[in-house]
């Protein structure tokens, strides 16, 4: 029997991430690189990535790009400048040297990993937040406008709360409370308005930078009621977003909705716990579940999809079963 290859690229704020996959159900190889954000880190970007990326997992795998049979790739922002769109997907065409793959927004990536491509809704909280559901062959997105026109509920929305809350409680205009003492200590000032030059000057406002200061939020939460505050408000965001999602794809009240989640925000057990207990606040029937695989390998899985040749449910079941093992032999 003839193994095919599929490779899944799940680009994001933070990190761009690669899997290739076999129909036999195993991951042959993965690799990282820096992020693929081309609104913030301009266009070039994409394909350096993309091939820093390819040319890694094709050294590990040892084959060449002419071996991959398909590939999916999840460009962050893409379909957000219609415009950009034919740029976006010439990219891995050179990259690969061949026309066998296809390109899309990351978000579908986080949704063919969390559910296995089934039907059901994936919510996103890493350094942006958006949904995206498919039922029947439909899909809806909802959200992911970015930073400057929202993206609530994200960790970059979150550490932004969370700074504007440092700097009402150096001024005077809130009461201090941990918040402000482990943002202080995480920044690292000598004066709390250095934190202006820091974020503006010398991070440039780098989304990714900021995104990160949301974990000092979490951790600040247990005993600060404005952190707290923030991380309810948070969830409400990506509720609201679960919910729009939901009605849009048609699903009815009496129908039980299948709903995962990814991104970085989730990786706190506090975080997700309030959401487990939001979600279950609304009017419709949700069922809340672990992801089954992470997006770079649902980035593979969809590009096994739109090939044409869906991997089998035993090779499905098989990449679960690896995920699973893998996660047990982890440090705690």
């Amino acid at each position: 029997m003839t193994v095919a290859r599929y490779l899944g690229v799940d680009g994001g704020g933070s990190k761009t991430a690669f899997a290739l996959v076999d129909t036999t159900g195993h991951v042959l190889a993965r690799a990282t690189a820096p992020t693929s954000y081309y609104f913030s880190e301009g266009f070039d970007v994409v394909e350096h990535v993309l091939s820093q990326g390819v040319t890694d997992i094709c050294g590990q795998a040892g084959i060449e790009t002419c071996d991959i049979d398909a590939a999916f790739f999840g460009i962050p922002g893409y379909g957000e400048a219609s415009g950009d769109i034919a740029q976006l997907d010439a990219v891995p065409g050179r990259v690969l040297g061949h026309d066998r793959y296809s390109c899309d927004n990351d978000m579908v990536c986080g949704w063919a990993g969390s559910l296995g491509g089934e039907d059901g809704i994936n919510v996103i909280s890493g350094t942006g937040s958006m949904t995206y559901g498919e039922r029947n062959g439909t899909g809806h997105r909802v959200g992911g406008w970015g930073e400057l026109f929202g993206d609530e509920g994200s960790a970059y929305w979150v550490a932004t709360q969370g700074l504007n809350a440092f700097s009402r409680m150096s001024d005077g205009r809130l009461a201090r409370g941990p918040l402000y003492e482990q943002l202080k200590r995480r920044l690292d000032v000598a004066a709390d308005l250095d934190v202006v030059s820091l974020v503006i000057e010398k991070w440039a406002g780098n989304r990714s930078s900021i995104a990160a200061l949301a974990t000092t939020v979490c951790q600040a939460a247990h005993d600060d009621e404005v952190a707290a505050g923030i991380l309810s408000a948070a969830v409400a965001e990506l509720v609201t977003l679960v919910e729009t999602t939901r009605t849009l794809l048609g699903f009815t009240d009496l129908e039980t909705v299948p709903v995962s989640y990814s991104g970085g925000m989730f990786s706190d057990e506090g975080f997700l716990a309030l959401f487990l207990a939001a979600l279950g606040g609304l009017p419709g029937k949700y069922d809340l579940q672990r992801p089954l695989l992470d997006p770079a390998v649902g980035a593979a899985i969809y590009a096994a999809k739109r090939s044409g040749h869906p991997l089998s449910s035993s090779s499905m079941q098989q990449l679960i079963t690896n995920r699973q093992r893998t996660d047990e032999v982890k440090p705690s």
